[in-house]
This record gives C-alpha cells, sequence and structure tokens, in this order.
C-alpha cells in the first residue's frame, strides 16, 4: 500500500502569498493561504501507476483541510496544502521532500506508498520535520525513528489480525497461503499470517508463490485444490486478486478467500459476470463505507457531493491524518518540531478510521474493519481487535 513520508523563508512566504500559493508546475498542487498560516506539506502520487491511491488520498486530506479552515483553523490560523507529485517513485519522492522543506512546512503528509515513504522518512529522521504517511504500511518505515508516523497499520499487523479472523470468525482448520513473492507488502502480510497461525493451531496446508509478473497461476493453483484449504489468504493488490480469483476458481479452490487493505477496489476491476466468483471473499480495512458511525456518514456524504464517487480507505486515513496533525499542534500550542513530535507520540486520537494510541515505533494499536464482498459490493462484516498483551 503503501505507499507514504520537513524554517519558513520570508522570499518563498511573500511568493506563495502573492500568487495565491499556486504553481506554474506540472507536479504541484496548492490551497490558497498567506503568511499566518500552518503549512502542511504532502508527496502524493497525483499520475503514474499509483495515481489512484494517490489522488484518492488527496481528496480525502482535501475535505478535512476544508472542515478545518472553514471552523477557524489550527490555533487561529488557517491551513496552507502544499503537495508535490512523487509519481510512486524514490526519486521523485525525495526531490519532492527538499521542496517541501524549501517551502517551510512544519508537518509532512506521506509518502503513500511503502517504498517512497521509506526512503522520505530516512531524511526526515535526521532533519526532525514530523512526518507522518497516511497510508505507508511497510513495518521499517516509523521503525527506529522518533518524528516518523503512521495512520494506517502494518502489513505484519494485517497478518496478524488476519489469522485471528480466520481461526476465530471463519472457525477455519486448515488455511493456504498465495503469495506474491515480488511483493514486500504481500510477503510481510503472509509472513506474519503464517506465524499467527501456528500459535492459533491453524494447520497451513500449502504456501504457494508467484512473481509480480506472473499471469498463468494454474500450477500453484493446482497444489492449493489438492490441499483443500478452508480459506485462502491472497495478500496482494486488486489488480492482480481480479486476475488470480477467475483462475483459483477454474482450478476447483472452494475457500473463501481473505486479504488484506490491497484488496479494496477489487469489485470496481473486475467484470461484473465475474463477481460472483469472490463471493464472500473478506478483506482487512480501515474503515467501513456503510458504518452508522455520524462522523464517517457526514465524510463519505461529503466526500461523495465534491467527488462524484465513494472514498476508499486511502481517502479515510488521510482525512484522519489532517485531524491528527490539528490535534498535536493545538496540544502542542506550537508548530516547532519537537513539540509537535512529543505530542504526536502520547496522542489519543478517535477518528473514522478508529481510535488509537502509538506504540514504541509510532504505530498505531487500533482495530480492523473486516469487509465482505456481497452482492457485488463491500459490507461490513465484522470488527478484528489486537490481543490486549
Amino acid at each position: 500500500m503503501g505507499k507514504s513520508k520537513k524554517l519558513m523563508a520570508l522570499a518563498f512566504a511573500s511568493i506563495f502569498a502573492l500568487a495565491g500559493c499556486s504553481s506554474g508546475s506540472n507536479d504541484s498542487k496548492s490551497t490558497s493561504g498567506d503568511s499566518d498560516t500552518i503549512k502542511i506539506g504532502a508527496i502524493i502520487p497525483q499520475t503514474g501507476p499509483v495515481s489512484n491511491y494517490g489522488n484518492s488520498s488527496e481528496k480525502g486530506a482535501l475535505i478535512a483541510i476544508d472542515e478545518i479552515n472553514e471552523a477557524g483553523g489550527i490555533n487561529g490560523k488557517k491551513i496552507e496544502w502544499k503537495s508535490y507529485d512523487d509519481k510512486g517513485e524514490i526519486t521523485d519522492a525525495t526531490s519532492a521532500y527538499n521542496k517541501l522543506k524549501g517551502d517551510g512546512v512544519s508537518v509532512i503528509v506521506g509518502a503513500i506508498t511503502s517504498k517512497p515513504a521509506l526512503a522520505v522518512a530516512e531524511i526526515a529522521k535526521k532533519d526532525g520535520i514530523p512526518m507522518i504517511t497516511p497510508t505507508g504500511t511497510q513495518e521499517d518505515i516509523t521503525k527506529d525513528k522518533k518524528n516518523i508516523f503512521r495512520t494506517c497499520f502494518t502489513d505484519p499487523y494485517q497478518g496478524r489480525l488476519l489469522a485471528k479472523f480466520a481461526s476465530e470468525n471463519q472457525k477455519a482448520k486448515k488455511v493456504a497461503i498465495l503469495r506474491n513473492t515480488s511483493s514486500d507488502y504481500s510477503n510481510g502480510i503472509a509472513d506474519e499470517f503464517k506465524k499467527e497461525a501456528e500459535k492459533l493451531n491453524l494447520e497451513i496446508v500449502a504456501d504457494e508463490s508467484y512473481g509480480e509478473n506472473d499471469t498463468d497461476f494454474k500450477a500453484q493453483l493446482t497444489k492449493i485444490a489438492s490441499a483443500k484449504p478452508e480459506v485462502l489468504l491472497v495478500p496482494d493488490y486488486y489488480e492482480k486478486i481480479a486476475l488470480l480469483a477467475p483462475q483459483a476458481r477454474e482450478a476447483g479452490i472452494d475457500a473463501k478467500f481473505i486479504g488484506g487493505d490491497g484488496w479494496d477496489g477489487v469489485i470496481s476491476v473486475m467484470d461484473k459476470s465475474q463477481l460472483n466468483l469472490v463471493e464472500g471473499s473478506c478483506f482487512s480495512n480501515h474503515f467501513a463505507l456503510d458504518s452508522e458511525d455520524e462522523r464517517t456518514k457526514k465524510f463519505v456524504s461529503k466526500y461523495k457531493e465534491k467527488n462524484n464517487e465513494d472514498p476508499s480507505s486511502f481517502s479515510a486515513l488521510s482525512y484522519d491524518t489532517i485531524y491528527l496533525v490539528k490535534q498535536a499542534i493545538e496540544e502542542a500550542q506550537s508548530i516547532e518540531s519537537d513539540k509537535v513530535v512529543e505530542k504526536l507520540k502520547n496522542i489519543e486520537f478517535d477518528g473514522i478510521t478508529g481510535k488509537f494510541k502509538f506504540d514504541e515505533n509510532n504505530n498505531p494499536i487500533k482495530s480492523a474493519s473486516m469487509m465482505e464482498i456481497k452482492d457485488g459490493t463491500y459490507k461490513f462484516n465484522s470488527t478484528v481487535s489486537p490481543d490486549e498483551n
């Protein structure tokens, strides 16, 4: 997913004020503002193969910014948003970070996908600028970096929760894994799922793999079919799931599919005539579109009205990230990096993607919403919470 993630030069501030903070370059977006603002920077894939994740994230963030600014801002100052396009690439993400640092931002949101987020985190760690990736799930992004945080859960964390779901909710005894060995995301979930499944006395009857560019999975699926699992974990992104699911059913696999948050979007890319193949599949996600929570309903309504589409988990996580920044700055009564970081480390946050505190590596300890594909739509299935130990 991910994935995902610093004082102020007077000349730049004056230019932005005069120009309404607009930019002539193709790789930046900004909101209008003046010198009496709090600058939040963002590293977003606005173009390229993962632009759907980035654009969804930015749309969610902008709704939060509009709400906060309309309500008077943060400590009486409006948020000034400046985002640069990283195209989902490490080099572009690093360049975007350096631009934002030059712009004098107080906090950086991003990067969105994991590899750029990790690269930027290594630099931001040295500079001390608070950085929060809404959606970068790779474990190393925040590890041993006191000023780097995330709003989403990690890949291994998802793996543990998915094993618990398979055991407790699905009542499975025999489970199988089909992983993408080219993907840190896929391996991160699969490895931890396997460890936790063994602790829960689940029998791993198969652990098969494929590469990023593979399109024919017959050999792996035939082995899995012969093992007759009740649940099959496929931890990959929705484009690959849409390719895999029909072949799995053709191979005779009737197990229930489960997966991580990368599944979010699979309905939009599968032919409607094939949606029955993933009927009943469940995946971990960060919020439920059909939640009865009033804040979530309000967010979903605003997002749909503004963008003519449903928000994704990326939208919701970025929305929460802006409110997380707001709370930390308000509690710090300052935009000084050290003070904001200290408040983030000790924050108790309650958003539309869950209530959480941060652990020792600045990862949120939170529950996952398990979503089920039912009648061609995503429906909330259940909540899976971490063990209290």
